[in-house]
């Protein structure tokens, strides 16, 4: 028998009140109920995003959010700067491309995190930009981006900070109130433990200004009539009842626990698992690591392709690949969402027999042990 474990960032592994949650017989969305299922989700989001202002869900993946952002907050003839460090900053470049605005790209080396002051000076050189497209948490890399210095960089200016959080949102900080972020953009089935088909943005009074004065064409994605409908508890359009259900026992979840400990509870297992990856004799491909997954650089000898397949289909461990120009070069394992330190070390443990599988040799346990002290070390233990 096997049992079948997920470590990718998303999607993440679903609480059981959630799954049952989606099995209740389905309600109509115009339902008093529905009304009240809707309001008390907004108001717990905010408390995720870590701000007072609304946040609105659409019916989508994240990318929905993203263009939603784009279309909404731009106009014709607008500039901005995109940050380029993977695969999801070059997906803020591309949608604002298919809207016709101009472009001014930062490229940052895969798996490196962007130096606020190369931001600095392209807005001194442009100040006339409108927006600045920023990723907290590069996926495709696991490189964390330092959101804070930016927001210090934009909100001086009259340039809005967007900002893609889909995989890090409640696993890496992002106070958008404190430190002054225009525009966050997430999704359902990361952080926030729900199947994918959900997306969510939340838009500060600045970014609000901005949408008044868009004359891009926008429908579905349009944030006014989500925000209108969201007044009242209710949709523009049919929503995914069942997601929605699930949404509130997640959220239900991580208020409980309180967003400050649910941001530590990943740090907690993003360094053990790092320090796992170190004992291991193997290098972390970021630079600077989000507490989302960790990004493993993978010896030469090891295809990395045929080592996810193994581990998948022999193990019942799937774990995430490289994407792009590093498809095949590493592994990416999440620690996100409905997780805890015993996942972590199935996780490390998994790792290392697929690597002795194949034939590369490293010491059998030492990845578990050193990942078993971390976790001492965080709580205090001796």
């Amino acid at each position: 028998m096997m049992k079948k474990l997920l470590f990718t960032p998303g999607p993440t592994p679903i609480p059981p009140e959630a799954l049952l949650a989606m099995a209740q017989p389905i309600d109509y969305h115009r339902s008093d109920a529905a009304v009240t299922l809707i309001k008390d989700i907004l108001e717990e989001l905010k408390h995720v995003f870590q701000t007072e202002n609304d946040v609105l869900f659409l019916t989508s993946s994240g990318t929905g959010a993203m263009e939603g952002a784009v279309a909404n907050l731009l106009a014709r003839e607008d500039k901005v700067i995109v940050i380029r460090s993977g695969k999801f900053g070059e997906r803020w470049s591309e949608i604002c491309t298919a809207y016709g605005i101009e472009v001014l790209p930062i490229d940052v080396t895969w798996g490196a995190s962007v130096e606020p002051q190369a931001v600095e000076a392209l807005l001194t050189e442009h100040p006339d930009v409108k927006a600045v497209f920023a990723t907290l948490c590069e996926t495709s890399t696991g490189a964390l981006h330092d959101i804070e210095a930016l927001a210090g960089l934009t909100r001086v200016r009259p340039t809005l900070l967007v900002v893609d959080a889909v995989s890090a949102l409640a696993a890496d900080d992002l106070q958008m109130d404190n430190w002054g972020v225009d525009v966050v953009v997430s999704c359902s089935q990361k952080g926030l433990m729900t199947p994918p088909g959900l997306a969510f943005a939340a838009l500060n009074q600045r970014a609000w200004d901005a949408v008044a004065c868009s004359d891009l064409p926008k429908y579905y994605f349009d944030f006014r009539k989500a925000y209108q409908s969201g007044l009242d508890g209710s949709v523009p359009y049919t929503p995914a009842v069942t997601l929605l259900a699930a949404l509130q026992c997640a959220l239900n979840r991580l208020c409980a626990e309180g967003i400050r400990n649910t941001i530590a509870r990943h740090n907690r297992l993003a360094v053990a698992t790092r320090s796992a990856v170190k004992a291991l004799g193997l290098s972390l491909f970021a630079a600077s690591p989000a507490n989302t997954l960790t990004s493993i650089r993978l010896p030469s000898e090891i295809d990395g392709k045929a080592f996810i397949n193994l581990m998948r289909d022999t193990y019942g461990v799937t774990y995430a690949g490289g994407q792009s120009q590093l498809s095949g070069k590493i592994v990416r394992i999440a620690h996100l969402g409905w997780m805890n330190e015993n996942d972590v070390v199935v996780a490390i443990s998994a790792f290392e027999r697929g690597l002795h599988a194949i034939g590369y040799e490293v010491p059998l346990g030492a990845g578990v042990t050193a990942a078993q002290e971390a976790f001492k070390c965080s709580r205090g233990e001796k």
